[in-house]
């Protein structure tokens, strides 16, 4: 299968023009999705910076488009109920003509929820049981059925999700690597995942999460695996770095120490995203932090016919 490439374009420190202009250069350059945060505060350096949000920036985004897949990398399950999830979802489909994902994961950022009343949970734990109900109930409403749950944390009475998304099947995409619960929703009830980290960590993952397949009777290909990295592509190391030192400045931040980060040539970018292939990532996704640089999301294509 060829190597599918996204970009995820950070919505803080940014203007509206800006990230729009860089989610249209990502489809002209042949990028096949586009895909965005869903946070209410910067999450990056202060958090008090400007910052869109995500479903309405996606919507947005598919009027000036017309090919790529639009979704959240991922959305936050504390902030929506299901259902208005999957209906926010359905909508997307239909204004994007069938191209809608709908990312989702347990939520981590507890300032954002602080400061706008939002239920955060007492623990990890209980987000992510939260998780797995609410993924459960998206995919019987985004299936069409009628759905009546009286669960640990959600409560449906005939709930119905019409019309129906486009899609014949819209895909529930899960973010998040903790090896008991979230990767067992993503062998339960997920379309698509995405990680990050060096090729130790995410080997050990995917073991983890064919293991939950393995339980539960589900064949791990029909999972889509995503791998995300931030990425800035110039013909030499040194050059990319400067412009990466520009980004952390212009979101008043530092490097992240333990991020496997993609700075050089096409040649050296293909270089490291090549051992994941063998393994099933099917897609890879460019991190862009604002300013977006477009030289990267222009250049991105070249990495493309480098790993065939």
């Amino acid at each position: 299968m060829p190597v599918r490439f996204g970009a995820q374009l950070w919505p803080q420190g940014t203007d509206w023009p800006t990230m729009r202009d860089a989610a249209v250069a990502a489809e002209a350059a042949g990028g096949d999705s586009v895909w965005t945060w869903d946070h209410l505060l910067a999450i990056q350096g202060p958090w008090q910076q400007p910052i869109f949000e995500g479903w309405m920036s996606l919507a947005a985004i598919a009027s000036l488009t017309s090919r790529v897949r639009l979704g959240l990398m991922v959305g936050a399950n504390t902030f929506r109920n299901p259902g208005l999830t999957a209906k926010t979802a359905t909508t997307l489909d239909h204004v994007s003509d069938g191209r809608a994902i709908l990312g989702i994961g347990g939520a981590w950022f507890e300032r954002e929820h602080e400061a706008f009343g939002i239920p955060f949970g007492a623990t990890t734990g209980e987000r992510l049981d939260w998780l797995d109900e609410s993924v459960g109930l998206m995919r019987r409403l985004l299936n069409g059925e009628l759905v009546t749950h009286d669960g640990p944390h959600y409560r449906m009475v005939d709930a119905l999700c019409e019309p129906r998304p486009i899609q014949e099947r819209l895909p529930i995409l899960v973010g998040g690597s903790g090896p008991k619960k979230t990767l067992r929703t993503v062998a339960r009830h997920a379309d698509g995942w995405n990680t990050s980290g060096d090729l130790e960590t995410v080997q050990r993952l995917l073991e983890i999460l064919g293991n939950h397949c393995q339980d539960l009777g589900r064949d791990l290909g029909d999972i889509e695996l995503t791998v995300s990295f931030p990425m800035v592509i110039r013909d030499t190391v040194a050059e990319a770095q400067a412009v990466r030192a520009a980004q952390l400045a212009h979101n008043g931040m530092t490097e992240q120490s333990n991020a496997v980060i993609l700075l050089g040539s096409p040649e050296l970018a293909a270089d490291m995203i090549r051992p994941y292939l063998p393994l099933g990532f099917s897609t890879v996704i460019a991190r862009l932090a604002a300013p977006f640089d477009r030289e990267t999301i222009d250049r991105i294509g070249e990495v493309s016919e480098l790993l065939g």
